[in-house]
């Protein structure tokens, strides 16, 4: 698919991978939807791209029904979904006090990242299987962020990795049933990326992160995430699949 004039929805569009997405797709001549639960940020950002700004909350279907209608009144219907919110946890299962893990933890990660990312995925779909094909055949096109974690979760990462293993295990399944709408989905996992979170963390450990990377020996840069996610949406033979994108890292256990 095309990317230059079509409406494009980005959630966790305010920051990190979400937004150097949002301003890659801009970049392409996309028309972007900023979509974040941070107003200010989200303002910030669509101003910046020639955008428009949604305040959505991805769990909330009245929330995120609310943004797609205003984003569309402002680009037209979107034919492009980029999933890139979510929120990151490290709790272990038997804490050192030998008490046992807060389930509101597990749920609230499992709510956001994997619930909340299946509520955006089927309001999109159902608007999106409306439209008429385009020449390439196609409808439109989302994509998924799951992690690394996804794979190789860390001790203390049960809630996070079971959240983005739940976005892997739906990618198949979802571009097999949307196949006939004409609706690509595929996945990307990121590994080690340097984002505002990972960024706050002492250069020491930025760098003992780096070191693990086998090649390059560096952290991931936001922007070359947002080029994997756009070109998935223009190669029209990719489709259920996961992508990780990671410098051939393998998280160890700690």
């Amino acid at each position: 698919m095309k990317i230059e004039g079509q409406a494009a929805l980005v959630t966790g569009g305010a920051s990190g991978l979400g937004e150097a997405t949002a301003r890659e797709l801009a970049r392409l001549g996309a028309k972007v939807a900023v979509l974040d639960r941070n107003a200010e940020l989200a303002d910030k950002v669509a101003a910046e791209i020639g955008g428009i700004a949604c305040v959505c909350d991805i769990t909330d279907t009245e929330s995120v029904n609310a943004a797609l209608d205003k984003a569309a009144a402002a680009h037209g219907p979107a034919r492009i979904l980029m999933n890139v919110a979510g929120i990151g946890s490290a709790k272990r299962i038997v804490g050192k006090d030998g008490n046992p893990a807060p389930l509101e933890d597990f749920v609230r990660v499992v709510n956001i990242n994997l619930i909340g990312g299946y509520n955006m995925a089927r309001l999109f779909a159902a608007r999106c299987a409306k439209l008429d094909a385009q020449g390439s055949g196609e409808k439109g096109v989302m994509l998924f962020t799951a992690s690394v974690a996804a794979f190789d979760g860390q001790v203390g990462q049960q809630a996070y990795s079971a959240s983005k293993g739940g976005l892997v295990g739906m990618t198949l399944p979802m571009a097999r049933d949307l196949a006939q709408h004409a609706i690509r989905v595929c996945t990307v996992a990121p590994g080690l990326f340097a984002t505002p979170l990972l960024m706050e963390l002492p250069e020491a450990v930025q760098q003992s992160l780096a070191a693990s990377i086998p090649f390059p020996p560096r952290l991931g840069k936001p922007s070359e995430f947002a080029e994997l996610a756009c070109h998935v949406v223009t190669n029209g033979h990719l489709n259920g699949e996961v992508i990780r994108l990671d410098g051939a890292l393998r998280m160890a256990p700690r």
